[in-house]
């Protein structure tokens, strides 16, 4: 740790000075050798340095937002090369660099403020030895080398020996008290902030490489800080603590305030919408309107969590307009206004003798139409039946052909004695059918 901290020596004098001035604010209120007043200029460090990183905090921002807006297509790649991985990677990190985005810019953070981190521990390791650094004097050191936080010297390690520990003016067991302490909380707020990424503000309806790996981050760097916390001084920790409760802090804020489309975050926050715009009639707020905005220009590529969103508003009467605001719909105005009145209306129920009455009325109806479709061959006071044979349909001429076989003239048609299971089969030795004859014909001799 000493030989990567002496690579960022150049840094080391701006940090002990800016250290030195907030000493001075602090030292004036809670007196100059107290933990407090160290313990607060390590902490107003942190803040300015994170103050500083907001621009690239941004940049990751905008950086995820341009992974979850590629995360269709990844997908796509996925399935098409599944049983490749290696031409799935290459595929991957094409698109990135077509599309111009890094999946590393979420580190950006914690790279930028690498350098202030080991010059910070450069700092506090100078003061356990005895030694003057930047713009830190021997009063300076004398002063810091004497300051507690809950017992436990600034510079003091959970690794230092109990005679080092003594000459610092503090027991053993205090400094390791409060650095398990502080090395937990550190873990566990390190932890707490990448779960809160995963689980609340990723679209976890589509798996990527992107995700396992910071699924994977999630449980190795706490362990890591964990590690590696039991060689750093109290003041280090102080400064590590502050980091990871600024950063979860910060990362509640974009979760809650510009969630991830597709992630839980942003079904909660379009629920907490809806709710507003059902209580006050409208979308209060620039940055809620550009939000509804982006949403209504989407059009058929919204997700489900906006479909929903857009599903409750016109339940609740309103549509969303292009420029973000919403409006009454007509049709749950019309129907707000009008109550049951715009309802459809069901016709009225008959009795059994209306019902009869309209049932003989269509018959007779269906009569005189069925007298109008039939042919009118014959002359007004002709009532002699046309012996022309009419066309039968075809499923009429197959039942004929089926029963027998058509009469010519006068003579009536003869049934077809050719049956199934032949012709004679029902006859007796005798000549005598069995079962019912058939009646002989009119024209036949008796």
């Amino acid at each position: 740790m000493d030989t990567i901290a002496s690579l960022f020596s150049f840094i080391t004098t701006p940090v002990s000075w800016v250290i030195v001035q907030f000493h001075k604010m602090y030292g004036a209120i809670f007196g100059p050798d107290t933990g407090w007043a160290w313990g607060l200029s390590i902490v107003s460090l942190v803040v300015l340095i994170r103050i500083c990183l907001i621009p690239l905090f941004v940049k990751q921002i905008k950086s995820t937002r341009n992974m979850q807006a590629l995360q269709p297509k990844m997908k796509a790649i996925q399935e098409r090369y599944k049983s490749d991985k290696q031409r799935q990677s290459e595929e991957m990190m094409k698109l990135y660099k077509e599309t111009g985005t890094n999946p590393l810019s979420s580190c950006l953070p914690i790279l930028a403020q690498s350098p202030f981190f080991f010059a910070l521990y450069r700092v506090l390791s100078s003061i356990a030895e005895g030694k003057t650094i930047g713009v830190i004097d021997q009063p300076l050191l004398e002063s810091a080398r004497q300051a507690h936080i809950f017992g436990a010297p600034l510079a003091a390690k959970f690794t230092d020996s109990a005679e080092k520990v003594a000459s610092l003016g503090a027991s053993i067991t205090d400094v390791r008290i409060v650095t398990a302490v502080m090395i937990v909380l550190m873990s566990a707020s390190q932890f707490y902030t990448q779960r809160q990424l995963m689980m609340k503000n990723v679209d976890l309806s589509v798996k990527t490489p992107y995700m396992q790996q910071q699924k994977m981050l999630m449980y190795i760097f706490p362990l890591i800080f964990a590690g590696m916390g039991i060689n750093f001084p109290v003041g280090v920790l102080v400064y590590w603590l502050t980091t990871n409760v600024w950063t979860m802090g910060q990362q509640m804020y974009v979760i809650n305030q510009n969630p991830t489309p597709g992630s839980k975050a942003q079904d909660a926050y379009l629920q907490r919408l809806l709710k507003g715009v059902t209580h006050h009639g409208e979308v209060r707020g620039r940055r809620r309107k550009n939000i509804v905005k982006a949403i209504v220009a989407k059009g058929s590529d919204r997700n489900d969590n906006e479909r929903r969103f857009f599903a409750g508003l016109a339940k609740a009467g309103f549509a969303a307009q292009a420029d973000g605001t919403v409006i009454k719909g007509d049709t749950a105005v019309a129907e707000a206004e009008g109550g049951a009145g715009t309802r459809r209306q069901q016709p009225k129920r008959q009795t059994k003798s209306q019902r009869q009455s309209g049932g003989g009325q269509q018959q007779s109806h269906a009569k005189e139409a069925d007298e109008a479709a039939e042919p009118q061959d014959a002359a007004p006071g002709d009532k002699t039946p046309s012996l022309e044979k009419k066309p039968q349909s075809p499923a009429k001429g197959a039942k004929a052909g089926s029963a027998g076989t058509q009469g010519t003239g006068d003579q009536p048609a003869r049934p077809s004695r050719a049956n199934s299971g032949g012709s004679r089969q029902g006859q007796s030795k005798s000549g005598q059918r069995k079962g019912q004859q058939r009646p002989k014909h009119p024209s036949s001799k008796k």
